[in-house]
């Protein structure tokens, strides 16, 4: 007997965007004529596009705002009347500031939707949206939102950890490790990191001094119009010398109050983990990559650090590349 064939999945992204007036938790809520429903702003990926891409972009459309990514949130998945499967990939959000001008910057600039699409944007208080969604199944991000606040989660910073693209063979290259460059997919794989640190609001960028980390961020750099801080710590050669210098550069970027890309080797990589486990609640800790290479080429672990009374802690974590 010949097997059910798998239904067809579409993919779309979106996030609430949250704000805090008079102390109390606010999201935005987008009215959609067609369906006559409020829903959370989403949409589908386009092609070639990755899930974080997808929410940066579709929400800016809808809400006419530029939004940064924060903690991603629980997934909605339901059946469409043709048989096919959606999957919406959630992530918390709030309006781009002033600060975040650089990753703005580095976007292609996004219309907002035509009033066919979505003809009103309200903000409600979070149990005011509650009762104002259409649809039952959107409440399982917005529990998940009102829970990361009540136990201060919410407002977090990025730190993203960038493994450098690939890079020509060390048998095949003749020159010294320090300059070793990227291959031609490093170099799309550099290119591919531009919206997703973008979405991610990153402003500041640490690299090892080494050419294929520094040429891995600098894309990003250029179209954020922002300098890569290169450190000799972060090579495979400062690492081996001093471990714990690493990890002490990786510690104050926790604790900083900016989202920052850090972008260095594999080698490296093991005590960059070590670091973020200890400054992770225990169940993200037991999510961390722990096996060697950690990350792939080109490929992405975002670190959502919060403030919290014991200090700055990772309350969730994220995986991303551009395959």
């Amino acid at each position: 007997m010949k097997a059910a064939a798998a239904p067809v999945v579409v993919e779309a992204a979106g996030a609430l965007v949250w704000r805090v007036r008079r102390g109390r938790l606010q999201v935005a809520l987008v009215h959609r004529p067609r369906y006559r429903d409020w829903s959370w702003p989403k949409g589908k990926l386009e092609a070639d596009e990755t899930a974080v891409e997808a929410a940066a972009r579709e929400v800016a459309e809808e809400i006419a705002q530029d939004v940064v990514l924060g903690m991603p949130l629980p997934q909605q998945e339901y059946k469409l009347r043709d048989g096919r499967i959606k999957r919406v990939q959630y992530w918390a959000a709030q309006v781009a500031g002033r600060s975040d001008a650089p990753a703005v910057h580095a976007r292609h600039p996004v219309p907002p939707a035509a009033r066919t699409e979505i003809n009103d944007v309200r903000w409600f208080d979070a149990p005011d949206a509650a009762r104002q969604l259409t649809r039952s199944s959107n409440m399982a991000p917005l529990d998940a939102l009102i829970d990361a606040y009540a136990k201060r989660r919410l407002d977090t910073r990025a730190l993203v950890v960038v493994r450098h693209g690939s890079a020509r063979k060390r048998a095949a290259w003749t020159g010294t490790e320090a300059d070793r460059p990227l291959t031609s997919d490093g170099e799309r794989q550099s290119g591919h990191l531009v919206p997703l640190l973008s979405a991610f609001g990153v402003t500041g960028i640490v690299s090892s001094e080494w050419l294929r980390c520094a040429a891995t961020v600098q894309p990003y750099a250029q179209a954020a119009g922002i300098p890569v801080r290169t450190s000799p710590t972060l090579t495979e050669l400062g690492h081996r010398t001093s471990p714990g210098l690493v990890a002490a550069e990786v510690a104050d970027l926790i604790r900083g109050r900016h989202d920052v890309a850090l972008c260095t080797h594999r080698p490296v990589l093991a005590t960059v983990m070590d670091v973020i486990a200890e400054h992770s609640r225990r169940e993200v800790a037991d999510g961390l990559p722990a096996e060697d290479p950690f990350l792939h080429p080109g490929e992405i672990l975002v670190a959502h650090v919060a403030d919290t009374m014991p200090g700055p802690r990772v309350v969730a974590t994220e995986r991303h590349r551009h395959v």
